[in-house]
């Protein structure tokens, strides 16, 4: 059985996307059973109308909904241990789920993520991990907003995180990864950039292939499985191809509504180009992933569906069965021990 705590008061629609999410990813995973944190009075009567998913289910009630629009300061001292929010989230710390999944406020979450569980052993900085569309299927790009900036070590930090986050979602025994630049020669990019794949070109990780430097276009190409950034390139990159996405459907749809023809025309293409929209658009490949703290925690989009919160869930799921959090582990370990000096009369 995999445990998923759901915050159910989070998001843009709350329990009326986040229950019949549930509902969905139950169908797809009968080995779920969920723990649910909300408030009884919108929760119970939704929550009635699915009873396969109440079967599989056991329901906290909390007072406390923390808002989209609140303060991650505002939210911890406000919602800190009694929160919808917040109880997921201490869920998976005590024990009770596997991984927590929230549609709520993206600071909020990180913030109460943070102080709940902590950040790994070796890992200064957690990251968001986003999924992202490309021409070869899917990649893994890191961080896109959790921090702003990053030294050269933390980015070596976020190649080992991705590199196990796509071994654990792609299943490929050695991901490719790039670090996002302005250019592909190595005298080009900041020093830090510079410096961050000199060490994990050093390092030689076992656990990933390193590739170089990759630049813009080379996301949507799915040149590499993970690509490597701090989180104010990788929020405006992010932003930028949502908003790309949008212009294009806008553009398909007033050439396609300019004559009777070409409107004619739309009605027999428009399954083809939903499916473009769909495939260019990273916001709707829904499930973020915090990595480096102990525990796994799924950010789904505030204005998901419940389409879109069930893919949230399983990411969760598939990061719980595939033990993404051990593989962080143990990649850490792993890289950390080559970095010890020796010890005895070999350092003499």
């Amino acid at each position: 059985m995999i445990r998923i705590s759901l915050d159910l008061m989070g998001g843009d629609f709350g329990p009326e996307v986040v229950i019949p999410g549930a509902a969905k990813a139950l169908d797809r995973h009968p080995d779920i059973t969920f723990v649910m944190y909300g408030q009884k009075d919108r929760c119970e009567a939704i929550l009635g109308k699915y009873p396969k998913l109440r079967e599989k289910s056991v329901f906290h009630e909390c007072d406390v909904a923390i808002s989209m629009d609140e303060k991650p300061s505002q939210a911890l001292r406000r919602g800190r241990y009694i929160s919808s929010m917040w109880r997921s989230i201490e869920a998976v710390k005590v024990g009770d789920a596997d991984v927590v999944v929230s549609a709520g406020n993206t600071g909020a979450l990180m913030a109460m993520a943070k102080f709940c569980l902590r950040t790994m052993a070796n890992i200064e900085r957690p990251a968001i991990a986003a999924i992202w569309p490309t021409l070869r299927g899917e990649s893994i790009v890191l961080d896109v907003g959790a921090t702003i900036g990053a030294d050269s070590q933390q980015l070596l930090d976020f190649a080992l995180m991705g590199g196990a986050m796509a071994r654990a979602l792609f299943e490929i025994e050695r991901p490719t990864i790039g670090l996002l630049n302005v250019g592909v020669e190595e005298i080009k990019g900041q020093e830090d950039v510079k410096e961050a794949g000199r060490l994990i070109r050093e390092a030689n990780l076992e656990s990933l292939e390193y590739f170089g430097f990759v630049e813009g276009d080379d996301i949507g190409k799915g040149t590499v499985d993970v690509v490597v950034t701090e989180g104010f390139s990788g929020n405006i990159a992010l932003k930028a191809a949502e908003g790309t996405a949008k212009q294009i459907g806008a553009y398909l749809r007033a050439a396609m509504s300019r004559t009777l023809l070409a409107r004619i025309g739309y009605i027999f293409a428009k399954g083809a180009f939903d499916l473009l929209r769909e495939k260019l658009d990273p916001s709707k490949v829904n499930g973020g992933v915090f990595l480096g703290l102990n525990g796994i925690v799924i950010k789904s989009h505030g204005g998901a569906n419940a389409e879109a919160f069930a893919a949230a869930i399983d990411v969760g799921y598939d990061m719980a069965k595939n033990g993404l959090t051990q593989k962080i582990d143990n990649d850490l370990k792993k890289y950390h021990a080559k970095r010890q000096p020796p010890i005895g009369p070999e350092a003499a």
